[in-house]
């Protein structure tokens, strides 16, 4: 899991640095995922500089795994946060991406997360939207949407923040999976639930249940998807702006004016003097 979200963030924060540079723009990237192997992007600041996962999962006295060691590593991150102010440094009106770990737990219900936003916005003063990415490729029927959706509300609720939802890869995706796409990125959650009841016992069983979430989601607007195609750099804007309004870049700075010179004539009024 922590290998295919990592690709995803990666891959989507790579794309908004390129497309930033296009429009002379600097957009930094900080990397806080200890298990990070490439990324083809420098960053601003490099966890694994602080602590590196396999040298948490090699220490005899922790047997950690791969899970519980990249919690442990978040929870030592926090418990300095000083290395990380310090490596940000006078970052006042930047452009910030942080390209987090990939490990669902850590945004579902668990506080780690939740305690760096509190850091990055009560103590360091930063204006924070989340980014939630989901592979559009695993989200092309009615059961997977339903849960990404979940997954995505749980992720919403738990770190309270102005949050936006992304399905990745889009342009992977054959024109049948992209009209199946198409079809939930505004749910209808009749149509969306009639894919669900397959006929099973399983959802025969829980069929109440899965109508309540379904309700859920169309009574309270709680969730909803932005397809996101790399290879389209108007998509790209569109997205970037979005995120921009939610965290209101750009809003204080300085209106730029420029002075016209006008041409011999050009100034007059064109009245006649009296």
């Amino acid at each position: 899991m922590v290998n295919v979200y990592k690709c995803l963030q990666s891959t989507y924060c790579s794309t908004i640095v390129r497309h930033a540079a296009d429009e002379r723009k600097t957009i930094d990237v900080v990397n806080l995922d200890p298990a990070a192997e490439y990324f083809d992007y420098q960053p601003l600041v490099d966890i694994r500089e602080l602590i590196h996962l396999d040298d948490v999962m090699a220490d005899g006295e922790l047997k950690f795994g791969p899970n519980g060691g990249l919690v442990f590593c978040m929870e030592y991150l926090m418990e300095n946060p000083d290395w990380l102010e310090e490596q940000l440094g006078d970052v006042d009106d930047d452009y910030v991406l942080f390209d987090c770990p990939g490990q669902i737990e850590l945004y579902t219900h668990m506080t780690i997360m939740r305690q760096l936003v509190d850091l990055l916005q009560q103590r360091w003063n930063f204006r924070v939207c989340g980014v939630f990415l989901v592979d559009s490729q695993f989200m092309v029927d009615g059961s997977k949407f339903l849960s990404g959706t979940m997954a995505a509300l749980s992720a919403m609720v738990n770190l309270e923040l102005p949050h936006i939802n992304i399905l990745t890869k889009m342009d992977l995706l054959s024109k049948s999976a992209r009209n199946q796409i198409d079809r939930y990125l505004q749910p209808d959650p009749h149509s969306l639930l009639g894919d669900v009841q397959t006929g099973s016992k399983w959802s025969e069983k829980y069929r109440h249940l899965t109508d309540a979430i379904g309700r859920l989601v169309e009574d309270y607007s709680l969730v909803r998807f932005y397809p996101l195609n790399i290879k389209d750099e108007e998509n790209i804007a569109d997205l970037l702006l979005m995120i921009d309004n939610m965290i209101q870049y750009g809003e204080e700075a300085d209106v730029k004016t420029r002075d016209f010179e006008y041409e011999d004539g050009d100034g007059d009024d064109g009245g006649d003097e009296s």
